[in-house]
C-alpha cells in the first residue's frame, strides 16, 4: 500500500496514451488525425510505454482529463462545423448559406502539409531536380531546423540562390502552390480558392540560416553578400538579435560587456526581458551591475526606437568581436574547434 502512495501520478503524455487506449481504432484515428507530426510520434512512444498499466493509474489518468477538462470549453473544437450548425438551424439553409458566404475567412486546405511528416532526404530527394524558386517556397513551408537539414542536401551550386529567393520571397500565388501539391501528390489536380500565400522573408531565410553548420553558413552568406550585399546584412542582422545574447556564456559575456558603455547598456537593457538582464548582470560585479539596475531605474521612459539603436550598436560590437576570435557568441552547439 506504502508503495502505492508513492508512486508517481500519471500524468502528461502518458495519461493522453492511457486514454487513447480506452477508445476503439476509429475513435483513437480521429483523434490522432488532429494532432501534429511531434505530437503523434510522442503520443506513440507513449502509448507503448502505458501498455500494461494497473486499473488505480487508469482512474489516476481518467482523474487528471476530467480536472482538466473542468477548466476548459469547446470554442475552438470543431468551430467551423458548430457554427454552421447553428446558423442552420436558426436561419435555415438558404439563408445561413447567405450569411456564412459572407462572414467565413477565406481557407486554403494545402497539401504542403504533408512536407511535416516528411524527414529532410525525402523532401530533398523530391525537389533535387526542381527549379530554385520551387526548392525555396518548399524550404519556406517548412520549420527551420528540417529546412536547413534540406538546404543542405540539396546540391551546393543552389544554396545561395535559394537563400536569396527565400529572403526575396513574396506572396507566392494559388496557381504555384496548386503546382507544388501536384508535385508533393504526383497527379492532384484539385483547385483552391483563397488568398495568396505569404511565405519566407528575411526572418525565415535568418532561422533556416542559424540551423546551417558554421561552414555552410558562411559559404552560403558570402555568396548572398556578392549578390545583393543589403539583403545579405540583413539576414545577418535578423540571425543575431539581442535576445540571442543569452546563448553568450558568463565569461565571453563578461568581455562583451567591459567593452559597452554604461549609457548604452542601461538604454539597451531598458527592453530586455528579467532572463536577458539576469545573465548580463551576472557576468559583472555585483557593485556593477547594482549601478546599472539603478541607473535603468531612475531613467524615466525611453524612446523604442533608441532602445532598439542601443542594441544594435551592442550586437554590432558582439559581431565584430566575434570575427577577431575575441569572444564566441554561442548558439550553434554542433560548432567546435
Amino acid at each position: 500500500m506504502a508503495e502505492a502512495d508513492t508512486a508517481p501520478a500519471i500524468k502528461g503524455s502518458a495519461a493522453a496514451a492511457v486514454l487513447l487506449m480506452l477508445f476503439d481504432e476509429d475513435e483513437a484515428a480521429q483523434i490522432l488525425s488532429r494532432l501534429e507530426p511531434d505530437e503523434v510520434r510522442q503520443l506513440g512512444y507513449a502509448m507503448y510505454d502505458v501498455a500494461d498499466v494497473q486499473v488505480e493509474e487508469v482512474n489516476e489518468a481518467l482523474d487528471h482529463f476530467v480536472t482538466k477538462a473542468k477548466k476548459r470549453t469547446t470554442i475552438g473544437y470543431g468551430a467551423s462545423r458548430h457554427i454552421r450548425g447553428a446558423m442552420t438551424k436558426a436561419l435555415g439553409e438558404e439563408r445561413a448559406e447567405t450569411i456564412l458566404a459572407r462572414i467565413t475567412p477565406p481557407t486554403r486546405s494545402t497539401q504542403l502539409e504533408m512536407l511535416k511528416w516528411m524527414d529532410a532526404k525525402e523532401v530533398a530527394s523530391l525537389i533535387e531536380a526542381e527549379h530554385p524558386q520551387i526548392m525555396a517556397i518548399v524550404l519556406a513551408h517548412l520549420e527551420a531546423p528540417i529546412a536547413a537539414d534540406v538546404l543542405q542536401l540539396l546540391p551546393a551550386e543552389y544554396q545561395e540562390e535559394i537563400v536569396y529567393r527565400i529572403a526575396t520571397l513574396g506572396p507566392v500565388s494559388n496557381e504555384a502552390l496548386d503546382d507544388l501539391e501536384q508535385l508533393l501528390l504526383r497527379g492532384s489536380t484539385s483547385k483552391k480558392q483563397g488568398a495568396a500565400s505569404q511565405r519566407g522573408g528575411t526572418v525565415e531565410a535568418a532561422a533556416i540560416m542559424n540551423n546551417v553548420r558554421k561552414e555552410n553558413e558562411q559559404r552560403i552568406m558570402k555568396a548572398v553578400a556578392k549578390r545583393d550585399k543589403m539583403i545579405a546584412q540583413t539576414i545577418e542582422e535578423e540571425m543575431f538579435v539581442f535576445d540571442n545574447l543569452i546563448d553568450m556564456d558568463d565569461k565571453n559575456m563578461g568581455t562583451l560587456m567591459r567593452t559597452i558603455d554604461s549609457s548604452v547598456l542601461v538604454v539597451a537593457l531598458k527592453g530586455a526581458n528579467e532572463m536577458l538582464k539576469g545573465k548580463i548582470f551576472g557576468s559583472m560585479s555585483a557593485r556593477a551591475a547594482q549601478a546599472i539596475a539603478d541607473e535603468i531605474e531612475e531613467r524615466g521612459p525611453i524612446r523604442l526606437a533608441e532602445v532598439i539603436e542601443a542594441q544594435k550598436l551592442i550586437i554590432a560590437t558582439a559581431r565584430r568581436m566575434a570575427d577577431a576570435g575575441t569572444i564566441m557568441l554561442g548558439g550553434k552547439g554542433n560548432d567546435f574547434v
